[in-house]
């Protein structure tokens, strides 16, 4: 936790993780439009917070996938992060792997908060949830001697699953045996149900990601680099945090490379010092270390560059350009929108680096005006404040 730190650091961190929000808001009006011309078009010099359109997309290429969402609303990578916020704040910042995969599940699964565009890399996620423990479950019946019948079998799975997607270890065996008692009073049958869902519980994996190598790797990380500040395990929390849901050996590497960068930024470390330790731990340094030898901020030649899409190769050196180059927080949110692509994914990173830079409310910091967009942003704030 970060209760060692003095108030200027607590709230340089708060700052941070809330350039992450304004960032994401500011740019999901033209998230995934890949046509800088038409952005420019469309947005002008000044593209933030723009309502998201279909009318934006016609005639050129990139895709639409925030219909219903107003001006304010955060991308599926803020729901994320709120998410791991989430399940941080409910262990006093400590991760625990399983509160954050059913709290993930719960969120994006069936019948969950979230409402809008599923990833490929949170797709995946919820299937190998799913499918874990769909083995679980077998592996359970072939291990109960007690005889159930297909239809009891059946029951037992619909009873026990609702609280092995919300409960663990000895949180399960009451509930679930008082659930079975309403339909089932035999003894043999309850006993069966709860090893059941001890079954279910002790197979979970941590590793449950997807095997992918996009944003969703990194954009969740401030949070949890607010935690774990300055203590020698964070790059371990990192690697577990990120195979809950990229379980690629690439896309952890990359997001040791960012917790990296915000850490030394939440320190206070200057910016330039901050990206060398950042470029250490990068798959592919030299990638950023061209990417931060331009002398002037030129987003669109980055993009051109190094590719716009979510694959984070392509991705982080567009962010270390504009962190690099940009002099502002809303010079560097214009420049990653005029980019193009995924700049909801890139603003995770661009947007919580720029905050720890430069504040809030100065000259160079979070216009008060951008916190004041962001939807149920006093929530939002409130619950940073709470886990720093």
């Amino acid at each position: 936790m970060t209760d060692r730190l003095p108030e200027d650091k607590r709230a340089r961190i708060v700052s941070a993780i809330a350039g992450g929000w304004v960032a994401d808001a500011a740019s999901l009006g033209l998230h995934w439009l890949y046509n800088s011309a038409r952005i420019t078009d469309v947005g002008g010099e000044a593209p933030e917070f723009l309502p998201p359109r279909a009318e934006y997309f016609e005639g050129v290429f990139g895709y639409f996938a925030h219909e219903g969402k107003t001006p304010g609303d955060v991308s599926h990578y803020g729901a994320a992060t709120k998410v791991l916020t989430d399940s941080l704040l409910a262990n006093q910042g400590t991760l625990n792997i399983r509160d954050y995969q059913r709290r993930f599940a719960n969120c994006f699964g069936p019948g969950g908060a979230w409402q809008g565009f599923i990833d490929n890399p949170t797709r995946g996620t919820l299937n190998n949830l799913i499918a874990t423990e769909q083995r679980a479950i077998e592996r359970a019946f072939s291990s109960i001697h007690t005889e159930l019948t297909d239809e009891q079998k059946r029951i037992l799975v619909q009873k026990v699953l609702p609280y092995t997607r919300r409960l663990t270890g000895d949180q399960l065996a009451a509930p679930v045996r008082k659930a079975i008692n309403l339909t089932y009073q035999d003894a043999r049958i309850q006993d069966a149900g709860v090893f059941l869902a001890e079954t279910i519980d002790q197979n979970l994996q941590p590793e449950s990601g997807a095997d992918d190598k996009q944003l969703p790797a990194v954009s969740k990380l401030p949070p949890l680099v607010a935690c774990y500040l300055g203590q020698s395990d964070l790059m371990t929390h990192v690697d577990a945090a990120v195979r809950v849901t990229n379980n690629n050996d690439e896309a952890v590497g990359w997001a040791r490379c960012a917790a990296r960068l915000l850490e030394r930024l939440f320190l206070g470390i200057p910016p330039a010092q901050a990206i060398e330790a950042a470029m250490e731990l990068a798959p592919a340094p030299q990638n950023l270390s061209t990417a931060i030898s331009d002398s002037r901020l030129n987003p669109i030649q980055a993009g051109d560059t190094f590719g716009r899409t979510c694959y984070l190769h392509e991705a982080m050196p567009v962010c270390f350009h504009i962190i690099s180059q940009a002099p502002t927080f809303a010079d560097a949110i214009r420049a990653n929108i005029h980019c193009g692509g995924d700049s909801c994914g890139r603003a995770w990173l661009i947007g919580p680096a720029m905050a720890a830079i430069h504040g809030v409310g100065s000259e160079k910091g979070i216009p008060l005006s951008w916190l004041a967009r962001v939807t149920d942003g006093a929530d939002r704030f409130a619950e940073l404040e709470a886990l720093v």
